[in-house]
């Protein structure tokens, strides 16, 4: 009677930690051709020379994904300090008060709906299997064998934006300069109607208003930058 409740945690719970690291995935990649588009194209309003529009487009493209990496990997790392801290605590209890443990998972499977005595069985069953595993994901939701990576995702932020920040600087650099901008702009919201369709369908939330959303706040940001680019060019 045990397994039942075990594989119907796990697999969730693995969807959900996949699912998880799409949409950072896909945030990733927006923020990269957010920031981007709207660095490239403040500064292709206040200048037409290839070679300064490109130094800057690189130089945002190595500060974004260099921010979003250590950005994530200090996140996470704390993440995983905290839950490193919370299997500690729960080894202690279990080593030094079994009986409390081995009641308090009963009561959990109780409140889940499960009978008074078959609540007991699989909570024994599961604390003889592995205790410190079934308290970790019936109280913590941690699973002590995948705790994230911190690397893993500093440097799933870095290639994400890296990706994303490629689009907007390869369709200003790429066109003739009466084409940049529009090219540019054609672009990325071409861009964010597809990210935002993708982080929605994994999100589950309505489609049309997240590419809504997302288009709106991209252009925005490349209409006030390139005002911005405009004003600069034309005082100097």
């Amino acid at each position: 009677m045990a397994a039942p409740p075990v594989q119907q945690h796990a697999e969730p719970r693995t969807t959900a930690s996949t699912l998880n690291w799409l949409r950072a995935g896909v945030l990733g990649a927006n923020d990269g051709i957010i920031s981007t588009a709207g660095l490239v194209i403040g500064v292709a309003a206040a200048t037409s020379d290839r070679t300064a529009i490109l130094t800057a487009g690189l130089a945002g493209l190595a500060a974004g994904a260099m921010s979003m990496a250590v950005g994530e990997y200090v996140s996470v790392s704390t993440q995983r300090d905290s839950e490193r801290a919370l299997l500690d605590l729960e080894r202690r209890e279990l080593a030094e008060m079994p009986e409390e443990e081995l009641a308090e998972l009963a009561e959990i499977y109780r409140a889940k709906g499960l009978s008074p005595g078959l609540a007991q069985q699989v909570a024994v069953e599961l604390t003889e299997r592995d205790a410190l595993a079934a308290h970790a994901e019936a109280e913590l939701h941690i699973d002590p064998d995948e705790l994230t990576n911190p690397w893993h995702a500093a440097w799933a932020s870095l290639v994400a934006f890296t990706l994303g920040a490629l689009l907007p600087l390869l369709a200003i650099i790429s066109p003739p300069t009466a084409w940049r901008v529009p090219v540019t702009v054609c672009s990325v919201l071409l861009a964010l109607v597809l990210t935002g369709w993708v982080s929605a369908t994994l999100g589950r939330s309505p489609r049309p208003r997240a590419v809504a959303r997302n288009v709106l706040g991209g252009f925005t940001a490349m209409a006030v930058t390139y005002a911005i680019g405009a004003l600069v060019g034309t005082q100097l």
